[in-house]
């Protein structure tokens, strides 16, 4: 690493990433319980890098909630 690198990853470090960030909006999927569980992302904008997991975790059991209600679904079944 050159010290042009050097000095350019130490400044990265000072840089307000958060102002730069951007959120894409999910398209929609056609079911409204898959759509506001996934609506939940848009938590993490708001919320410190140390609680974007439990958002996470929050949606992806909602999810499986859904999956859930949906039945077994495997190979020959529907």
């Amino acid at each position: 690493m050159t010290d042009e690198n050097s000095l350019q990853a130490a400044g990265d470090k000072d840089q307000d990433l958060d102002a730069e960030r951007t959120v894409a909006e999910a398209p929609a999927t056609g079911d409204a319980r898959v759509d506001d569980a996934v609506a939940g992302l848009s938590r993490l904008r708001d919320r410190p890098a140390e609680e974007h997991v439990a958002v996470l975790e929050e949606v992806h059991g909602r999810l499986r909630d859904i999956l859930d209600d949906l039945g077994p679904s495997g190979p020959g079944q529907p």
